[in-house]
C-alpha cells in the first residue's frame, strides 16, 4: 500500500433493541502526514467488553484507549510487532484494572485491530469480533473466532452442523483483561489492493447478518451507507446485542503516473509446490515397487527371509503412500470448493464466500421498508415523510427500470430514515412506561 492510496470509512456502533448500556468501543486513527503513516500507518479497532454494565464498558474503552496510544507510542519499527505489543499492554491494564476491584474482577474484551500500512494490511486480534476483507467478488473472513463453537471445529472434534446446533456461540475462549498474559492472534500483512473493502464487526452484527449480506452490503453500498444498514438489519432482526461496525475502502491512486505495487500471485507457487510433491509421491510409488518386486524375486531365489523383509517394507510404504494421495487429493477438493463454491466453506477455521449481487436480498429490503412504513403510519412515528418519500418514490422507480443498484442504495437510505423514527418512537415509550405514574393523588374530606 501507499500513502497516496486514499482510504474512506465510516464507523458507527448502536446500543441494540435489548440492551441498556453500550458495552463496544470503537478507535480510528488516520495518519495525517506521510511520516507518521510510513511509522505506523491507518489503524482501526473495535472492541466488545463483558462483564456486564459499567464493567464491560469499563474494558472496551481502555482496549480502545491504550492499544491506539500504545501503538502509535512505540519506536518504529515491524508494524506486528508493535501491534501485538501494543495489545498486549492493554490487556495487562485491564487486568490489573480487575484485579485491582473486587466488582471489576475477570472483566474482559474482544479486540480486532486493522492497520493499514506500507508492509499492507496487518491485524492484531483475540475474541470473537471479526475483521473481512471484500475483494471483488468475495468476501473473506481473516480472523478466527476465539469462541467454543470454532475451537471445537478446529480440533476436529465436531463438525460445523453440529457445533452450530448444539453448543452456544456466546461462549468465548480468549479476551483481554481476565488473565495476566493473552496470546494475540496477528495475521498478515496482505497485500492491499486498489477497491478492498474492510469490516471490523462485533458479534452484534455477525449473530444476525450473513457473510454474503456483510459483503454484498460493503462492497456496493458507500462506507456510510453501509454501516447504517448493517446496523438496522441486525436491530430489525432482533437486536440482542450491541452493535459496532467499521467499513473501510481503498481508494485508487490520484496519479495514474504512480507506478502500482501489485499483488503477489500465489498460485504460481502453489502449483510448483504441488508439481514436487506430485514428483515425491511417484517416485516414492516406483521405490516402494522395486523392493515389492525385489523381494519376490528374492523369494523365488530361495533367499526366504531378505525376501519377505522387502516385500513387506515395500507393501507398507505403497499402502502408506496411498493413503495419503488419498488425504491429499481430499484437501485439494476442499481447496477447489474454496475458491470455485458460492456458499461459506469451513475447511479451515477462516472462512470465504462468493459474492453476486442477489436481487432476493434487494425484495427483501423492499419488503422490509413498507412494513416499516406501514408501522410508522399506524403507531405516527416522528418521521422527515418529505425526504422519505423523495428517495422512496425514486428507488421505485429505479427497480421498475432495473437499476438494482441504485435501487439498492436509495432503498437503504428510506429504511434509515424509517429506523430513525423508530428509535425516537422507542424511547418516547421508554420515558413515558418509566414515569408513566403521577403523583399520587390526595383526597380532601368535606
Amino acid at each position: 500500500m501507499r500513502w497516496e492510496h486514499p482510504v474512506q470509512f465510516a464507523s458507527q456502533s448502536d446500543v441494540g433493541f435489548r440492551r441498556r448500556n453500550n458495552e463496544d468501543s470503537i478507535s480510528v486513527r488516520i495518519c495525517k502526514d506521510q511520516e507518521s503513516w510510513r511509522d505506523h500507518g491507518h489503524f482501526f479497532l473495535v472492541a466488545d467488553g463483558m462483564g456486564g454494565h459499567a464493567v464491560g464498558e469499563l474494558a472496551s474503552k481502555i482496549a480502545s484507549e491504550t492499544v491506539p496510544h500504545t501503538f502509535f507510542k512505540n519506536k518504529p519499527g515491524p508494524v506486528a510487532k508493535s501491534l501485538k505489543s501494543a495489545i498486549e499492554v492493554a490487556n495487562q491494564a485491564i487486568n490489573e484494572r480487575g484485579m485491582a476491584n473486587r466488582e471489576f474482577m475477570r472483566m474482559g474484551t474482544t479486540c480486532s485491530s486493522l492497520c493499514l500500512c506500507s508492509e499492507g494490511a496487518v491485524i492484531g486480534h483475540v475474541g470473537d469480533s471479526r475483521v473481512y476483507r471484500v475483494r471483488e467478488n468475495r468476501i473473506d473472513q481473516l480472523t478466527f473466532d476465539h469462541s467454543l463453537q470454532w475451537e471445537l471445529i478446529r480440533q476436529g472434534r465436531m463438525k460445523p452442523e453440529e457445533v452450530y446446533m448444539n453448543e452456544p456461540r456466546n461462549v468465548i475462549t480468549r479476551s483481554l483483561g481476565p488473565e495476566p498474559v493473552v496470546k494475540v492472534d496477528i495475521e498478515g500483512p496482505y497485500t492491499v489492493l486498489e477497491g478492498d473493502r474492510y469490516i471490523l464487526c462485533s458479534d452484534g452484527l455477525t449473530c444476525h447478518l450473513k457473510d454474503e449480506e456483510i459483503g454484498m452490503i460493503a462492497r456496493y453500498l458507500e462506507p456510510s451507507d453501509a454501516c447504517r444498514l448493517m446496523i438496522n438489519l441486525a436491530n430489525l432482526r432482533g437486536g440482542s446485542d450491541n452493535i459496532s461496525v467499521i467499513v473501510v475502502r481503498v481508494g485508487e491512486l490520484p496519479d495514474v503516473n504512480l507506478p502500482q505495487e501489485k499483488a503477489p500471485e500465489p498460485e504460481p507457487e502453489l502449483e510448483l509446490e504441488r508439481d514436487y510433491r506430485e514428483w515425491f509421491w511417484l517416485a516414492g510409488v516406483w521405490v516402494a515397487s522395486l523392493m515389492v518386486a525385489a523381494g519376490i524375486l528374492m523369494w523365488i531365489l530361495t533367499r526366504f527371509d531378505r525376501g519377505e523383509f522387502l516385500t513387506f517394507g515395500g507393501m507398507s510404504l505403497l499402502v502408506m503412500l496411498l493413503v495419503r494421495k488419498v488425504f491429499a487429493q481430499r484437501e485439494s477438493n476442499k481447496r477447489e470448493e474454496y475458491l470455485d463454491k458460492s456458499k461459506t466453506i469451513e475447511w479451515k477455521p477462516y472462512r470465504s464466500e462468493k459474492l453476486k449481487f442477489n436481487t432476493d436480498f434487494l425484495q427483501y429490503l423492499t419488503t422490509m421498508e413498507s412494513e416499516l412504513q406501514r408501522a410508522a403510519m399506524e403507531e405516527e412515528w416522528t418521521i422527515e415523510w418529505s425526504e422519505h418519500n423523495k428517495i422512496y418514490y425514486e428507488a421505485k422507480e429505479e427497480l421498475e427500470q432495473k437499476k438494482y443498484l441504485h435501487a439498492f442504495r436509495d432503498f437503504s437510505r428510506a429504511i434509515d430514515i424509517l429506523m430513525t423514527g423508530l428509535h425516537s418512537y422507542r424511547k418516547e415509550m421508554v420515558h413515558q412506561a418509566r414515569w408513566k405514574k403521577g403523583p399520587p393523588s390526595t383526597s380532601q374530606e368535606d
